[in-house]
């Protein structure tokens, strides 16, 4: 078999508790622009083609089969000994050979090309061991690189571990190794905790490569960004801001009209097409889509859905949802899931839309509920438009034809239809099927009382004229 047929995989190191973040869930669980850390390794591990995964649990393995894709293998560390005991209980993976890659679960940074270009040097210098390494101007806490004279890695010392003279040196491991399966397998029974921390570290395998005579090697990274992880909670905002940026960074390269980027929130895999705009406190997730020239905020949260080019959405919240082209939403709307809202519509303050189709050129200006129904389109509603599309039990559809007037303040008891062109009162609640072009009242009659407040408020007082 060639080198480049060799078996490929990966483990991954997720055991951490998450004590430092004071968090319940595992620690590789926190997110980075609203992705764990653990699904961001993850897929970068899937972008560079490995889909044999491994992943190394403690005591919440449940949690993270939650996340992860379901053909992940998960193994359990129930004591924490150390990098090179985590990578002992996935031990079983390395029996049918080839080369595995072992990374830290904390560390999202980590991606396809540096996984890929680490892999060509390993095979192509036939290593045993290559570790990525990377340059940083505060090693504070990492494992040293040891180089020889030749310039290749003679080992690795942890921060706890060296001299004074070693933690002078700024170049560090960053917990990413690729290994010769065959050769991993042999050297964790060969490892021992004789340390300071009484643990069995993954970097020993380094001396044991090298006291073998197997080679080690070193990938030097250029993107120092790679090897950093999230202990506490300042260093996972850390971690969120970098990504913020980058995010924000790649979206101005492609056109996106940024002007101030405060509160701005971009997640991973939104796409903006070229000229949109995007205001301050606009916060856009999931498998999001804004289409070219619209103008997303300010202080607007869409996730998993798309805005047609030349739309508006200002002040308002979508969520599995889709506007059409030229069309303005808000200020102050939410659209619920499984909302379709036409071209050159207007869904205006205080709209609320759940479940709903609205056709093109539609006006729902204010102060309206719509749930549950099909509306046609240049339909117009009144201020104060409520369907009452739930009785408790079930909930039932409304449909509004073309060219349909909704009158003010009323109110639709599903399951109903209004015809096209149809018209209801202000004021009506319709409770049956309005024909095509017919006018709908439903309202009690106005009744007037002369003099009745002069009988029975006193204007000034505020009291009955009896009391006075």
């Amino acid at each position: 078999m060639s080198i480049k047929n060799r078996r490929k995989f990966a483990i991954i190191l997720a055991a951490g508790d998450g004590k430092r973040m004071k968090c319940d869930q595992p620690k590789v669980l926190c997110e980075v622009l609203f992705q764990p850390m653990l699904k961001w390794v993850e897929n970068a591990c899937r972008s560079a083609g490995l889909d044999e995964i491994y992943i190394v649990a403690g005591d919440q393995p449940d949690a993270l089969s939650q996340v992860v894709s379901s053909d992940c293998s998960i193994v359990i560390q129930a004591e924490r000994r150390g990098t090179g005991h985590a990578v002992m209980m996935a031990a079983d993976a390395l029996g049918a050979g080839g080369d595995v890659i072992v990374l830290y679960g904390d560390a999202p940074f980590i991606n396809e090309d540096v996984i890929n270009a680490a892999l060509a040097q390993h095979q192509a210098q036939r290593n045993a061991v290559t570790v990525v390494t990377a340059k940083v101007s505060d090693p504070t806490g990492y494992g040293r690189i040891i180089r020889g004279a030749d310039g290749e890695i003679a080992g690795i010392v942890e921060q706890k571990d060296a001299t004074d003279a070693q933690r002078k040196i700024d170049e560090i491991n960053s917990g990413v190794y690729w290994f010769d399966a065959a050769f991993l397998a042999d050297a964790l029974q060969k490892l021992t905790c004789q340390n300071a921390q009484g643990e069995y570290y993954l970097t020993d395998t380094v001396k044991i490569a090298l006291e073998t005579g197997a080679r080690a090697g070193g990938f030097l990274c250029e993107d120092g960004d790679v090897i950093l992880g999230a202990n506490d909670r300042k260093g996972l905002k850390l971690l969120n801001e970098i990504a913020r940026n980058r995010e924000i960074d790649r979206h101005l390269s492609n056109g996106v009209d940024i002007p101030l980027d405060d509160g701005v929130i971009i997640g991973l895999g939104v796409f903006i097409d070229h000229d949109a705009r995007i205001m301050p406190g606009t916060v856009l997730l999931g498998d999001t889509k804004i289409g070219a020239h619209a103008v997303i905020g300010p202080n607007s949260y869409i996730k998993d859905s798309t805005v047609g080019a030349g739309s508006s959405i200002l002040s308002s919240y979508l969520t599995d949802s889709t506007v059409g082209e030229g069309t303005t939403v808000g200020p102050f709307t939410q659209l619920r899931p499984n909302s379709h809202i036409g071209n050159g519509a207007k869904i205006g303050d205080f709209v609320e839309v759940k479940n709903s189709t609205i056709g093109d050129k539609t006006s729902v200006a204010h102060l309206t509920y719509i749930g549950d129904a099909d509306v046609g389109s240049q339909v117009n509603f009144g201020c104060g438009v409520v369907i009452a599309n739930y009785d408790g039990i079930h909930k039932f559809r409304t449909t509004i034809g073309d060219r349909a007037f909704i009158g003010c303040n009323t109110n639709l008891i599903p399951p109903v239809r209004v015809g096209e062109g149809a018209y209801t009162a202000a004021g009506t609640t319709v409770d049956s099927d309005v024909p095509d072009g017919a006018l709908s009242i439903g309202r009690a009659r106005q009744e007037i009382k002369e003099q009745w407040a002069a009988k029975n408020i006193n204007f000034k007082g505020g009291k009955k004229a009896t009391e006075v």
